[in-house]
């Protein structure tokens, strides 16, 4: 079913108003009349005519500003979508530009010089290996992206058990946790099951730990914890690691945002793993908000439908 635009739903609320007054002042415009009695006075069928006229009127008026509004609103929308997609194109162009740079810098330099040193050889390679990575990754992220906006209804909804899902991230991920010496606490309970997307679900939970892994610093412990409400699953995912400044909190969601440009590339992020989490949070029609704990780390409070 077509969604109404804001300018129809003005447009049908204020002429049902209309319409109810006009029906109950003239068949209750005398005081002695308590229900409804065949019109016999002309005057009130001269009152229902002159109603019926303004009504017409007043309809035609509204709907030609109704119209324009929608018209308006949509222009907006559109500008506001285009202005979009080409600071969206801009930071992906941005961000395929440095490790395509990398590959090909380094591509060229072991082309054009065949009698480099074996060790510069393979630290050339080494390189080339890690922005080949870098960019697999950006593409992996733009595709989930483009899956959630563009095509939702195609995404594959089933039963999906959270608990055991984060039990194998924290398996995946157990590696580069204890290259930085953090801890990850995993204080759900078992039994936590959504109807959802696994690869989705997945990307919440992996993206998260990747960002803290990324940007918390060395040392950090980090916790998940979940409640239930009649409707949905609660999650808390909290850390108590360097944190954000207050105001950087509000567009940790923004795709390609960087607290620290520099720092975030030099440490391998795309700048879209919370841009993925929100999105994919909002697809199993919960939501997610974000904030500092007291020890100054960041706390991610969201909810997946049951």
């Amino acid at each position: 079913m077509k969604k109404l635009t804001e300018g129809k739903r003005v447009w049908i609320s204020v002429m049902a108003a209309f319409l109810v007054y006009a029906v109950v002042f003239i068949l209750f415009d005398d005081y002695d009349r308590k229900w409804i009695e065949p019109i016999d006075d002309v005057s009130d069928w001269h009152l229902m005519l002159f109603a019926v006229v303004v009504m017409l009127v007043l309809g035609y008026v509204l709907y030609k500003y109704c119209k324009r509004m929608d018209e308006r609103i949509k222009e907006e929308q559109d500008m506001k979508q285009r202005l979009m997609r080409r600071q969206l194109t801009q930071n992906i162009a941005h961000e395929l530009k440095t490790p395509v740079a990398s590959i090909m810098g380094y591509t060229e330099t072991l082309l054009t010089n065949p009698d480099i040193p074996t060790e510069t050889k393979r630290r050339f390679v080494e390189r080339t290996g890690v922005q080949a990575q870098r960019l697999t990754s950006l593409l992996n992220d733009l595709s989930i992206l483009n899956r959630v906006d563009y095509a939702p209804h195609v995404i594959a909804m089933e039963r999906v058990d959270v608990s055991q899902l984060v039990a194998d991230v924290t398996q995946d991920v157990a590696i580069s946790l204890e290259k930085k010496h953090m801890t990850l606490e995993n204080c759900l309970p078992e039994g936590i099951v959504v109807n959802g997307n696994e690869m989705l679900i997945y990307s919440i939970f992996s993206n998260l730990i990747d960002n803290s892994i990324n940007y918390a610093g060395e040392g950090t412990t980090i916790k998940i914890l979940a409640n239930e409400s009649d409707t949905h699953w609660n999650f808390t995912y909290s850390d108590n690691g360097v944190g954000v400044d207050d105001e950087h909190l509000e567009r940790l969601f923004e795709r390609f945002y960087r607290v620290d440009k520099g720092r975030s590339r030099s440490m391998g992020g795309t700048g879209l793993g919370l841009a993925i989490v929100k999105n994919a949070v909002i697809q199993h029609k919960g939501s997610i908000t974000v904030n500092k704990t007291p020890q100054g780390g960041l706390q991610f409070i969201f909810s997946l439908k049951k």
